[in-house]
């Protein structure tokens, strides 16, 4: 997948999983949400030239932006993201939880998405 595509996914994600949280549907809201996070994280690797694929290669990424930008936040941006992925398949999380944590995992995207188009122009 090419770095625009990433982004048009990670976007399209984030709007699914809107949607399924807003019909209920906690796991598949949760998946799209991960699935945003890490297409976002995707398209900033590649345009970087750094490698992406993989678990790893999203940590990675992310700990080389935080490190960076001098912003841990990035890392934890990625962190609360895999929860929501931990959650599709064990559903364990709690309203309180995902409603705390979903604007977080959406303001990273946001800003994961920021950094490709800063960099784009």
């Amino acid at each position: 997948m090419i770095k625009e595509e990433d982004v048009q996914t990670a976007q399209d994600f984030l709007t699914k999983s809107d949607g399924y949280f807003a019909e209920d549907d906690v796991l598949q809201g949760s998946e799209k949400l991960w699935g945003a996070a890490a297409h976002a994280v995707m398209a900033v690797a590649q345009q970087r030239g750094w490698k992406y694929g993989n678990h790893y290669t999203l940590r990675e990424t992310a700990l080389r932006l935080a490190d960076e930008m001098e912003d841990e936040r990035i890392s934890l941006g990625l962190g609360v993201a895999e929860k929501f992925h931990a959650n599709f398949y064990h559903n364990f999380m709690e309203d309180s939880e995902l409603d705390m944590n979903r604007p977080l995992v959406q303001h990273f995207v946001e800003r994961m998405l920021a950094l490709v188009e800063d960099e784009t122009g």
